[in-house]
């Protein structure tokens, strides 16, 4: 007896009893879709097992360190200073990049921060004379001191500061270290700071 297999019509369509999937696609056998199934099963442990790994590294080494930007503080002294990433520290500007490590964890002296001072500085911490080529800290302005070797530090133009303080008194210094201002301590010490020796004859002394 021969045996008779489905045949297409004429416009090439399959006979009835036959499937197709859309595509022209065969339907996927149990075997295919097995195999289909343990390789997603693969992909899945590996990734849940690269995810674990990650989570047992962090916990192990700790996060990365937080680099926060630098911060602007008012010291002790009401002068500008620099927030150490303790969040609770504040150092006079002066004492950034000056080869110490004052904050805790040593940010005041980080590479980015000091490797071209004072260019690699913050705005906040930096102060020109006037002389541009020349610069201070900006807690050197006003302080009584020629930081600056003009004055430019001290005195108007460049710069205006508030009148001297009660621990000084005010004359036109002949000494190179002040300006307009010298220590109460220097009074009546019998020895010229001020070109009007004032004060050795009216400076009450500290």
């Amino acid at each position: 007896m021969n045996k008779i297999f489905p045949q297409g019509d004429g416009n090439g369509n399959a006979a009835a009893g036959s499937k197709a999937l859309p595509g022209g696609e065969a339907d996927c056998s149990p075997c295919c879709c097995s195999r289909r199934g343990a390789c997603l099963s693969a992909f899945l442990m590996l990734l849940m097992t690269t995810l674990a790994a990650l989570i047992a590294l962090v916990s192990i080494l700790g996060p990365p360190p937080r680099t926060p930007g630098a911060q602007a503080c008012v010291t002790q002294m009401n002068r500008t200073g620099f927030l150490c990433d303790d969040r609770s520290s504040c150092i006079p500007a002066s004492r950034v990049c000056d080869g110490v490590r004052t904050c805790a964890h040593g940010e005041d002296e980080g590479e980015a921060l000091c490797r071209a001072v004072p260019q690699s500085l913050p705005g906040f911490l930096v102060a020109y004379c006037g002389n541009p080529a020349s610069w201070i800290y900006s807690d050197q302005m006003c302080d009584g001191i020629n930081n600056c070797g003009d004055c430019s530090d001290e005195l108007n133009p460049v710069t205006i500061c508030p009148p001297c303080g009660p621990g000084w008194w005010r004359c036109p210094s002949t000494v190179f270290k002040y300006c307009s201002c010298i220590p109460r301590s220097l009074c009546r010490d019998h020895v010229q700071h001020c070109s009007d020796w004032s004060d050795e004859y009216s400076c009450p002394g500290p």
